[in-house]
Order: C-alpha cells, then sequence, then structure tokens
C-alpha cells in the first residue's frame, strides 16, 4: 500500500483542466459562472436606439403640451382664416378697381365695425330702457301676482311681508356676495373676450391684405402640379366659404323679418330692432344662438303682458322647426352645394371636435373638401335602367302567386325570364 509522501506532486502547468479531466472521467463540464456572461459587452446599437428612444419620447411629450397651450390661438388663427376668405370677394373687388388692397381691407372692415357698434349701441340703450321700466313698474307686478295667489288659493299675502322676507333671506344675502366676489372672474373673462376679438381681427386683416402675398410664398416651396391645386383649393375656399356667409346672412334676413311681423302684431316695443337681434344671433351664434335670441323679445314682451311671452317661445319654437327641417336645408345646398345631411353631419362633428368654432366652420370647410375632392373622382354615365329611378324588377307571375295562395287554388310555375328593360 503507497503512502503519502510517495505519491509525486502535480505541477500546475502541467496538469490538465479541470474540465478535460472531468470529461476524461466521464463527468459533464460546469456552465460558466454568471460573471462571466457579465463580463460580456452589449451591441453596439443598444444604447443609441435607447438615446433615440427617450428623445422621440421627450419631443412627444413636449409637442403635447405645446399644443395643449396653443389650442386658443390656433383655434383664433383659423377663425381669422375663415373671416378673410369671406371677405375676399368684397376686397378683391375693390381692389381690382385701382385701390390698394390694404386700403381696401381696412375700409371693409371699418364698416362691419361701425355696423356692428351701431347694432350694440341700440341693442345697449334698448335694454337699458326696458331694465328701467321694469324695475319702475315691478311693484305692479308683484301686486297682481299676490292677487292672483290670494284670489286662486284663498290666501291671505301682503307685499311688505314678500318684500322684508326677500330682504332678509339668506339667498338674496348669498347671491350678494357671490356676485360681489365675481365681479373680478367677469372682468377677467370681458378682458380675455377682448383680446381674442383683437387677435382674430388682426390675423384676418393680415390674412385679407396679405392674401396674394401668403399665396406666393406658400406656392414657392411647391413643384408648379401642385402650385395649381393649392390655388384652386383657395379659390374653391373663397367661393364655399362666401357662400355659406351668404346663406346665414340670407336666413337670418327672413328670421329677424318674421319675428318682426310677430312682435309688430303683439305691440312689442323695439320691434326692428328686436328682429335685428333674433336674425343676427340666431344664425352666427351656433348652438345656444337660438336660446340667446329668444329670450330677450320674450323678456320684453312679458313687460307688456305676461301671455305675449307665451305667444313669443311658441314661434320661437315653431320657426325654429320650420327653419332647421325646411329653410336651411334647402338654402344651405344650393349655396354651399351639399347635401342636407351631409351638412347636417358635419356641424355635428365640427361640434364635437371645436365645439362653438367647429359648428361654425363645419359646413364651409366640408364643402371646400367635396368640391376639391370632386375633381379627382371619375364619374361614368348611369345606365338607363329603372331601378336608378328606384322602380323593382318583378319576375312574371310572381304577383299573382299571392293571390292564389290566398283563394286557394294552384300555382302556376313561375317564369325564370325577367322583364327586358
Amino acid at each position: 500500500m503507497a503512502r503519502i509522501d510517495d505519491i509525486e506532486p502535480t505541477d500546475p502547468q502541467t496538469a490538465p483542466p479541470a474540465g478535460a479531466a472531468a470529461s476524461a472521467a466521464g463527468t459533464p463540464p460546469r456552465e460558466p459562472a454568471a460573471g462571466a456572461l457579465a463580463g460580456a459587452r452589449m451591441p453596439r446599437w443598444l444604447p443609441r436606439a435607447m438615446v433615440l428612444a427617450l428623445t422621440l419620447v421627450a419631443l412627444f411629450q413636449l409637442g403635447s403640451w405645446a399644443f395643449h397651450e396653443l389650442t386658443g390661438l390656433l383655434l383664433n388663427i383659423l377663425i381669422a382664416f375663415f373671416l378673410a376668405l369671406a371677405i375676399e370677394p368684397a376686397v378683391s373687388r375693390m381692389s381690382a378697381r385701382g385701390m390698394r388692397r390694404g386700403l381696401a381691407t381696412f375700409l371693409v372692415f371699418l364698416g362691419l365695425a361701425v355696423v356692428t357698434a351701431g347694432f350694440f349701441t341700440l341693442l345697449g340703450s334698448m335694454l337699458a330702457g326696458q331694465i328701467i321700466k321694469m324695475i319702475e313698474g315691478f311693484p305692479e307686478y308683484l301686486d297682481s301676482v299676490i292677487n292672483w295667489v290670494n284670489q286662486t288659493f284663498h290666501l291671505e299675502v301682503r307685499r311688505v311681508d314678500v318684500q322684508e322676507g326677500l330682504l332678509h333671506s339668506d339667498w338674496l344675502r348669498k347671491y350678494a356676495q357671490n356676485s360681489a366676489a365675481g365681479v373680478l372672474d367677469v372682468s377677467a373673462q370681458v378682458l380675455g373676450g377682448l383680446f381674442q376679438i383683437l387677435t382674430v381681427g388682426l390675423f384676418s386683416f393680415y390674412f385679407a391684405a396679405d392674401g396674394p402675398r401668403l399665396r406666393r410664398a406658400l406656392c414657392s416651396v411647391l413643384p408648379p402640379a401642385r402650385q395649381a391645386e393649392v390655388l384652386r383649393a383657395w379659390e374653391i375656399a373663397v367661393d364655399k366659404t362666401g357662400g355659406y356667409i351668404y346663406s346665414r346672412g340670407l336666413m337670418a334676413l327672413i328670421s329677424g323679418l318674421a319675428h318682426y311681423i310677430l312682435l309688430q302684431a303683439l305691440g312689442v316695443p323695439y320691434a326692428p330692432v328686436l328682429g335685428v337681434w333674433v336674425g343676427l344671433v340666431s344664425q352666427f351664434i351656433p348652438t345656444i344662438g337660438t336660446y340667446l335670441a329668444g329670450a330677450l323679445p320674450m323678456l320684453i314682451a312679458f313687460t307688456v303682458a305676461p301671455w305675449y311671452a307665451v305667444w313669443v317661445l311658441v314661434f320661437v319654437v315653431i320657426y325654429q322647426q320650420f327653419e332647421n327641417y325646411m329653410l336651411q336645408p334647402k338654402l344651405t345646398s344650393k349655396t354651399v352645394d351639399i347635401h342636407p345631411a351631409v351638412a347636417f353631419g358635419s356641424v355635428i362633428v365640427g361640434t364635437a371636435l371645436l365645439g362653438a368654432v367647429g359648428a361654425l366652420i363645419a359646413i364651409p370647410a366640408v364643402a371646400t373638401l367635396q368640391a376639391f375632392l370632386g375633381a379627382y373622382v371619375k364619374r361614368y354615365t348611369v345606365t338607363d335602367d329603372p331601378r336608378v329611378h328606384g322602380h323593382r324588377l318583378r319576375r312574371q307571375g310572381r304577383p299573382d302567386t299571392f293571390i292564389r295562395l290566398r283563394l286557394g287554388r294552384p300555382r302556376a310555375p313561375e317564369s325564370d325570364s325577367e322583364d327586358s328593360v
């Protein structure tokens, strides 16, 4: 038996590797440790891809934030662009007669400003006079209401008790506090509205005055074929927007005349101004314009007689239905040349996307797009087929089949041939 001292030491340089010895002994080699995998180098494209992905995400977030912050400005620019398209025919006609385009645009805007200021001045004076009249006649209205309540319900209500209850009520005190606290909010909203009007007016002035320069700048970055398409689209937009404004103005005239006749027949004061108010507000303020237009005549008619306000309300509702289903579809389809269903759907979509602005510009935008795309749609001659006119083709003998079945008679065999067209 050999001793331990007789075993020769093994030289580490000449010793076989552990894996080779294990293989020779029949034992499978061990897998490399985790540290060996960690020391492997990552692909060269991975850091660049990560930086590019982070950059794209950052740019997307920045663009979303900027678009959200500039939504109001973009809507103002869109309104200004369509307003410039609406006054483009008048400016171009004056410019063609030798007047400078900037001066022509200024005169058009000056005329619009004078008409608008005069209308609101007359409306403000009318409202102020009616409010003073209502305040002075409020005790009489209150006495008539109290007398009617006492006679109808057999009560003994006095005007003094009602006035004291109103003056010492918590509702009036809270309303006064909220009104005093909301003065600053109202002032801020008024200033914001004035700034918005100035912004729209400034952009629309430059769009109309520098229209040719803007078209040249836009066409300078496009090839000649695309330039012709852009100029054609611009002209179509001018025609359709002008047609839309014309149709709205015509409907405003008809609406104002109808309401003027009603108010004049009822003896309501300021009937001409109220007729103009109803016509303009109901046609050029979408969604809520009808309610704003009808509220003022009802209020003034109430000062004459309470039942007159009811008659005005009934007339406003009936006329609105007539306008929605009879007048507006026909005028819109003739001036803007789109189907009434398309016009109605475009207003709904525009309201859902952009609110009141979308409802106002939806019809001219859809009409422009439809007219522009119509030039690229190839049309064919329709065959003279009765089915085109809504007539259905029937098989021979089929109309008598139902009669024979009802009478219990045997049915003759049907022919498979169709009527000749």
